[in-house]
């Protein structure tokens, strides 16, 4: 993705000026400082881009999906529908708050579906983690038709998706809370980091204080602070966050720049009748990080994306991927874990072992996702569109 890409005399600005503080923790030590607060300084920026009320920093998106879901009060015994195609982290921040997961299908938009998430509810169903996969929207308008419906709490994992807005409004204020990563691989980074944003004043202190062992915050004595319930450590230190706040003001550039290379190379394809594209709820709010569509069968979708690969253009398929479907989660289909959590003992309502989603089956099976960059110049982009086609044309 995009933020590595960008690297330069930006970066490097904000994270010596915490290197000459040699302050790296992000709370106290006001008079050291020299006024520089690079955490508190990314968060206010992603609040203003997004237009969250507010936005919390914590050590990775794990972190920011674990305290969004912590602070919306999901927790032991919860049944919580879950995306079989994500990063894993977003379900194993389900499991380890003692929630149980219920895997619903997937459709075109490459999220939850509505009549997905319908079909998966039972009478002691919570809530709906919903992941927007591959930088845009799910259909936000039926899925909290549905939340509402049934009385269900909304969290949105926007992991992969900062820059995607739905009716001008940001992925991740449509529900309670939402969470980005800003890990190595996302449209913008800081090596290892998330955010959490919520519109709701209450659910922000929680996950504030949550994510640091129970600390409020308030006042100038840290070893002097409340601690109104118990916590953990997903703090996000300074050197991170100054990166990750030079990164968030070049996202409107990377979101321009990407949005003229995709539409090349979805030119390029369109000029394939037999290839189809995702579903995209919202095209104006797509944060067009990813260009995807699908071939007719898995086989020419896996075939296609190996010889895409070895010709130097950058295609995922998911189908096979270890760390992004679900057929490869045997830790998941076993629950095999070192310690036991909850999900190891309380009752099931799903046979992880034996989940049958046959529409995630097929649309992930046919799908093939290519990374858009926002440093190639139109030629370049050009260049490799050609090469696409040339390859796809092959194996559909």
């Amino acid at each position: 993705m995009a933020g590595t890409e960008l690297f330069g005399e930006e970066e490097r600005k904000e994270v010596n000026d915490v290197m000459e503080t040699g302050i790296l923790f992000r709370y106290g030590h006001d008079a050291q400082r020299n006024g520089h607060w690079k955490a508190n300084e990314f968060e206010a920026e992603v609040a203003q881009f997004t237009g969250a009320n507010h936005a919390h920093g914590v050590s990775s998106g794990t972190a920011a999906i674990t305290c969004a879901l912590a602070a919306a009060g999901i927790g032991y015994g919860d049944e919580v529908i879950c995306t079989p195609f994500t990063f894993m982290a977003t379900n194993e921040a389900v499991m380890f708050l003692g929630a149980i997961p219920l895997f619903a299908e997937v459709d075109e938009s490459l999220c939850l579906s509505p009549e997905g998430i319908e079909a998966a509810i039972t009478p002691n169903t919570k809530a709906v983690c919903l992941v927007h996969m591959c930088g845009a929207a799910a259909k936000l308008d039926e899925i909290k038709a549905v939340c509402e419906k049934h009385d269900l709490i909304l969290v949105e994992d926007a992991g992969q998706a900062l820059g995607s807005f739905y009716k001008g409004k940001h992925v991740g204020l449509h529900g309670v809370a939402g969470a980005f990563s800003f890990d190595f691989f996302k449209l913008a980074t800081c090596g290892e980091g998330g955010i959490m944003i919520t519109n709701d004043e209450e659910t922000y202190r929680k996950a504030d204080t949550y994510s640091d062992h129970g600390h409020t915050h308030i006042g100038s004595n840290r070893g002097m602070e409340q601690h109104p319930f118990l916590g953990l450590n997903y703090r996000l230190g300074e050197l991170n966050a100054a990166i990750g706040l030079a990164q968030m003001r070049k996202v409107p550039k990377m979101i321009e720049t990407q949005r003229r290379n995709k539409a090349i190379m979805k030119d390029a394809l369109k000029t394939i009748p037999e290839l189809t594209f995702r579903h995209l709820s919202d095209e104006a709010g797509d944060s067009c990080t990813f260009l995807n569509f699908f071939l007719p069968t898995k086989k020419g979708a896996e075939n296609a994306a190996t010889e895409l690969g070895v010709s130097g253009v950058g295609a995922a398929y998911w189908y096979t991927n270890m760390y992004h479907f679900i057929n490869q989660w045997d830790h998941v289909h076993n629950l095999s874990t070192i310690s036991k959590i909850p999900v190891n003992v309380l009752p099931k309502v799903q046979d992880y072992g034996n989940l049958d989603l046959p529409k995630s089956q097929d649309v992930v099976g046919r799908l093939i996702s290519v990374g858009v960059s926002s440093a190639k110049s139109s030629e370049e982009i050009e260049e490799m569109a050609s090469k696409m086609v040339a390859i796809i044309k092959k194996h559909v």
